[in-house]
């Protein structure tokens, strides 16, 4: 059973953080509305948020906009940056990262925290600007300098990965330390990664299930997963199958493939739950649909065997196919083995049957 180690960036927009008192009443609203046509550029900016969110109003993402608009004009950070961030998830208006690129630059050019990531998020993903690793970089550098967490953690995985910066792990633990010391989910599941392997920190397995059980807390899917991999290794935590089978189910819950493949085997071997065939089989098939070469592997052996499901020999060999395409040489032997018992008719149409799941992409098959 593998870790799932977690070195990405979060590449979420953040949307409309500061939200202004709600209006009670009708006349509360109308008094918001006056300030705003009379040019009240914090009033216009408000009132945007509040139909964007459908806050005592009906939701109205194109009024939004054009309450953004005449803040932005008059040069509000925040207006600036909510109108890119429209742009860029084709609220209220047609979907433009372009657009979105030129309103996030003028709000970070003020020192706006949330475009500055934003920003660095589009040169990182080449939305709206040609990809820049390097300019990312200096985004993310500026905001995290703010103390913005999640620009504190896209900039650790620069350094990991050594993308717009020389490799340094030492300083993706340094700036995944300040995100995740800010309960930043993805930051404290990376760190864990970072103890599990001694990269940037010498290897503490047990400061690994730390930090893992902190993001875990938080519901991080790939936290989650790792944290039942240590417990069903006792690495860091003592050793504890039912514990594993706990933080797997809620991994592979939120479509974890590697703890839904984990799982099944945790109910083909009865490790931490009662020896469950058909259940092993049910979380197989989740992992089979992720494309999960050992899933579809064990599949085919229950099949093959009939464990779970009723004997299908056909079935076997289409599972073990998809698996041998995949490089899984144990699943070449045995569809090579089981076709010595099947038809040619049969073989035949488990071949069929592969390559239909395979142009479903593994969907229903």
């Amino acid at each position: 059973m593998k870790k799932f180690s977690v070195l990405m960036l979060a590449l979420v927009f953040a949307l409309l953080f500061t939200l202004p008192p709600p209006p009670t009443h009708a006349e509360d609203l109308s008094a918001f509305k006056e300030l705003a046509e009379q040019g009240d550029a914090q009033a216009q900016v408000n009132l945007g948020i509040i139909y964007a969110n459908g806050q005592g109003v009906p939701q109205d993402d194109a009024e939004a906009v054009e309450w953004y608009k005449k803040a932005a004009g008059q040069g509000v950070a925040e207006a600036q940056f909510n109108l890119g961030v429209m742009y860029a998830n084709g609220r209220g208006v047609p979907q433009d990262d372009v657009k979105a690129v030129e309103w996030y630059k003028k709000a970070a050019g003020q020192g706006y925290a949330q475009a500055q990531v934003n920003l660095g998020i589009m040169y990182d993903t080449g939305q709206g600007v040609p990809q820049d690793y390097a300019e990312a970089v200096e985004w993310y550098k500026k905001a995290a300098g703010q103390g913005y967490a999640q620009a504190q953690f896209n900039l650790g995985v620069m350094y990991a990965n050594g993308q717009g910066i020389p490799q340094d792990d030492v300083k993706a633990v340094e700036w995944y330390k300040k995100a995740a010391g800010q309960g930043y989910a993805e930051a404290q599941c990376n760190l864990g990664v970072m103890y599990e392997d001694g990269r940037g920190v010498p290897q503490d397995d047990v400061k690994a299930a730390e930090w893992h059980k902190k993001a875990a807390g938080q519901e991080h899917a790939e936290a989650q997963f790792n944290l039942g991999v240590m417990y069903a290794n006792g690495q860091g935590v003592p050793q504890d199958d039912v514990k594993a089978v706990e933080w797997y189910k809620k991994a592979a819950q939120q479509g974890v493939a590697e703890a839904q493949f984990n799982l099944g085997i945790m109910y083909d071997t009865g490790r931490g739950v009662p020896q469950d065939d058909v259940k092993a089989v049910e979380w197989y098939k989740k992992a089979t649909q992720q494309g999960v070469a050992e899933a579809q592997f064990n599949l085919g052996v229950s099949y093959a065997t009939g464990q779970g499901v009723p004997q299908d020999y056909i079935k076997a060999h289409m599972w073990w196919n998809l698996a041998a395409a995949q490089g899984n040489k144990n699943a070449m032997k045995n569809r090579d083995s089981i076709a010595k018992r099947m038809t040619p008719a049969q073989i035949a149409g488990a071949q069929e049957a592969a390559r239909a799941c395979l142009a479903r992409n593994y969907q229903g098959c």
